[in-house]
């Protein structure tokens, strides 16, 4: 039971964006999320966008630092990874 953060890397408002997800259960990420006050907003079918600002923030509550792939590949393994294709149709 482990929430993921990935590094700031994703371009757009004028910053970089991390992802955050659990790879256990959306009810940890959505706890975990609002217990640091980050908007159901910005939750995005399977993780939560956060901007580059608030990365050291969410490590030290607790979110786990990983790459790109290894956030993939767990979220994916937990069966909660929403495909592109679901999420082209959800849209």
């Amino acid at each position: 039971m482990t929430v993921l953060i990935d590094q700031p890397r994703w371009p757009a408002h004028d910053t970089l964006w991390s992802h955050l997800a659990s790879d256990f259960s959306l009810e940890e990420l959505h706890t975990f999320a609002e217990g640091r006050g980050i908007p159901r907003r910005a939750f995005d079918l399977d993780h939560y966008d956060v901007p580059a600002n608030r990365y050291e923030e969410m490590v030290a509550a607790g979110a786990e630092p990983v790459t790109i792939r290894q956030f993939v590949e767990r979220l994916a393994a937990s069966g909660l990874r929403v495909s592109q294709r679901q999420r082209r149709s959800r849209h």
